[in-house]
């Protein structure tokens, strides 16, 4: 038989689920609806306004996982809020519920939430990514188009690659080969297409030029093999948007950068901004109990939702201001996830306390 402190869990957990979940679809048809609008200046010939709203409605996962946060804030603050102003909360506190218990009551939904967007974050949004963008591909280019992913650099032993892309069939569009004795330029090497065959790599179309003190010399060969310790699931990790990659995914690709002598700040960054996820709403849903108890709790709620707006995108941007600083002042990735997060923590146990 369920305790009173058990049916006031489930009825704190059932209200604020609630709340994210209206939140949620309310932000994502926001965005898709914005969206929408702007990607209808692409339609043409085979790719029609319905098509484009298909294209969007496949990137939803992703979609999904970039708001769950300001979700799960704004969320707890009218799940809570709605408790405060019919007395529930106050009720809740004259029969003995202590400030943590209610907070922790909010937590538990949360952890539910966790759990379904590190999922979304592993196996679906990279998969439905790849496929959404390789779908609109074929229709604006027709059924034979083959998607290939964004250009991109690599540093391999005594040579520097530049890659035009990477195709969905493993074939590498326009690569340029930079070989160095130190650091001097001592031979370029282009080929218009590389494929994947048995293990290896063939180069097609490929025109070789040496540097020499006082001249150059230049040759070409229909085709010939590349000696490379290069796969092309790393090729694809290298050249793929990085921030749609899973966190299984963005380790291997930093453990790769590090292997080759490269600094692998970005992988990393997004990789702990995934990882830390728990820890980011956490700390959300603390600021969120602080507004609700703290100082703004004589407010409307609409106020009060108004300022867990701004909060949220200040989290936000705060983040994304201390991203590219952890590459240029040389601290950890890490500490560019960490510190708006115990900063929203200090904030909030600071204000739960003082009203707790």
């Amino acid at each position: 038989m369920l305790t009173l402190a058990d049916r006031l869990d489930r009825y704190i957990a059932r209200n604020v689920l609630g709340a994210i979940i209206i939140v949620q679809f309310v932000l994502l048809g926001l965005d898709i609806t914005i969206a929408y609008i702007g990607e209808l200046s692409k339609v043409q010939e085979g790719y029609s306004a319905l098509d484009v709203l298909f294209y969007l409605l496949m990137r939803t996962p992703w979609r999904f996982y970039q708001y769950a946060p300001v979700a799960v804030l704004i969320g707890a603050l009218i799940g809570l809020g709605s408790m405060a102003s019919s007395n529930e909360l106050t009720v809740m506190r004259a029969a003995g519920r202590s400030l943590a218990r209610i907070v922790w009551g909010v937590m538990k939904p949360v952890l539910v939430v966790v759990v379904v967007v590190l999922l979304v974050a592993e196996f679906v949004s990279p998969r439905t990514e790849q496929f959404a963008e390789a779908w609109r591909l074929e229709q604006r280019q027709g059924e034979n188009a083959q998607p290939a992913s964004r250009s991109g650099w690599q540093f391999e032993g005594d040579s520097v690659y530049r890659f035009g892309a990477i195709r969905a069939d493993d074939v590498v569009l326009d690569l340029t080969r930079y070989r160095f004795d130190e650091r001097r330029l001592v031979e370029a090497t282009h080929a218009s297409r590389v494929h994947w065959e048995e293990g290896a790599w063939r180069l097609e179309n490929i025109t070789t030029t040496r540097i020499y003190d006082d001249y150059t010399e230049s040759d070409t060969q229909e085709s010939a093999f590349w000696e490379t310790h290069i796969t092309p699931t790393q090729l694809e990790r290298l050249l793929r948007d990085i921030e749609s990659q899973a966190p299984s995914e963005l380790w291997a690709y930093a453990n790769y950068l590090q292997a080759q002598g490269l600094t692998a700040d970005r992988p990393l960054l997004y990789f702990w901004q995934k990882m830390l996820m728990p820890l980011t709403m956490g700390s959300l849903v603390l600021i969120a109990a602080s507004f609700v108890f703290g100082p703004l709790r004589t407010v409307a709620a609409g106020t009060r939702v108004f300022y867990g707006v701004i909060t949220g995108l200040t989290f936000k941007y705060i983040q994304d201001l201390l991203a590219p600083a952890s590459t240029i002042f040389g601290f950890s990735p890490v500490w560019a996830v960490l510190v708006p997060t115990l900063v929203c923590v200090f904030v909030g146990v600071y204000f739960l306390r003082r009203n707790g």
